[in-house]
């Protein structure tokens, strides 16, 4: 046990995610159905990305499951995953060893991937716990009753809690106890191997909207759960840039490369396109504009490809707990024709943001050849952002 002056902060997250999920049905795992707008799995990771001393995190998964697993977490960065075995136990002890740069006395939360509405202030409370116990896991009082089937008597209700998970151990506990865990003994989560060791186990009082994701009754209560704990936000962006004198075979704009004779002028790449989007996404979230995250009087960003200033804005989108409903955004010039590179754009706004093709949408119109676009001398552009948060952000 470490010292209790010395207070936890940092801690490394392990995710379990390698189950079928056959009961919900849906024909995906259901750690990889849509909710509310995005999969369950991406849910629950969000609702950790941007806590303060979170680590490194680590996803247990069914190798079988890698393209949907590496779809899921698009747009996020740092996240591994660990392949899983032919048993819960099994799939936790792979991630568990997997990291190996961890000191027994670091701090190791297991959380499974069906628990997406984990509250952040839950996450905190079990971590302080941690100060003055080697293993502490969430856990809500039973208020139904409880009752055997077959028999006349109810169990009685007091001091009886339901676990939830993350659960949290030092990582010297953890690792020992799958180690010596007893291969025919069934364990139904890992508090049960380390009390098999003789470790108390800390109870932290949680939430019950903290409850495992299992039916598809469960999967409907979510989305009116997470309906009610969201809010719709939205954010515009403008954006103009002028043609540079210079002759060039092609501008770049929403991040493909289009054939033409002049490039854009600006001190990065000049995408009119993904600026504008840019600052929709960074309006949503009231984060101030490009401006100021990327100031073109900083040489380090002189020529830089605008697609790093998109994916800092979903990255703070994220780390509010956010993720992006539609992107938006209209073209304004003469030239060059839009038209043909839609559905490339398209596809490469989504690729930057992490998201469905399907909630891009790229148009363009023109004019009239009045004013400076029309006179062929710019191009700008306009976008909207439409966006989700928790209500607190």
């Amino acid at each position: 046990m470490r010292d209790k002056i010395e207070k936890i902060n940092n801690f490394n997250l392990l995710i379990a995610a390698a189950g079928q999920g056959t009961r919900c049905g849906g024909g995906l795992p259901k750690q990889y159905r849509m909710l509310a707008g995005k999969p369950l799995l991406r849910h629950t990771i969000d609702a950790f990305i941007g806590f303060p001393g979170l680590q490194q995190i680590k996803v247990i998964i069914d190798p079988a499951h890698e393209e949907l697993f590496l779809g899921t977490i698009k747009g996020l960065k740092n996240i591994d995953f660990v392949a899983g075995s032919d048993s819960r136990r099994n799939s936790v002890k792979n991630g568990v060893n997997s990291f190996s740069n961890l000191k027994d006395s670091d701090i190791l939360l297991i959380h499974d991937a069906a628990r997406p509405m984990v509250r952040k202030d839950d996450i905190q409370t079990l971590i302080d716990a941690l100060n003055d116990n080697e293993a502490a896991t969430l856990a809500a009082p039973v208020t139904d009753t409880v009752k055997y089937e077959n028999r006349k008597e109810s169990v009685t209700r007091d001091d009886l809690y339901a676990l939830q998970t993350p659960q949290g151990f030092h990582y010297g506990t953890i690792k020992k106890a799958h180690a010596s865990a007893d291969p025919q003994t069934e364990y139904t989560d890992d508090t049960g191997l380390v009390s098999a060791l003789g470790i108390p186990v800390k109870l932290v009082q949680g939430h019950r909207g903290n409850f495992k994701i299992t039916t598809e009754d469960d999967f409907e209560m979510a989305e009116k759960l997470m309906a009610r704990q969201e809010e719709t936000r939205t954010g515009m962006g403008f954006d103009v840039h002028a043609f540079a004198d210079t002759p060039a075979t092609t501008v770049m704009l929403c991040g493909v490369a289009v054939p033409h004779n002049r490039p854009l002028a600006g001190h990065s790449d000049a995408d009119v396109g993904l600026h504008a989007i840019t600052d929709a996404i960074l309006g949503s979230i009231a984060a101030g504009d490009i401006g100021q995250h990327f100031p073109p009087s900083n040489d380090k960003y002189k020529n830089m490809d605008s697609a790093i200033f998109l994916r800092r804005a979903v990255e703070l989108l994220q780390e509010k707990g956010g993720h992006t409903v539609n992107l938006d955004v209209t073209l304004i010039c003469e030239v060059p024709k839009i038209g043909p590179h839609r559905e490339a754009m398209e596809k490469r706004i989504a690729d930057i943001a992490g998201i469905e093709p399907r909630r891009v949408s790229v148009k363009a119109t023109t004019t009239e050849r009045l004013g400076f676009t029309g006179r062929g001398e710019g191009i700008a552009a306009q976008a909207i952002a439409t966006v989700r948060l928790p209500r607190e952000s």
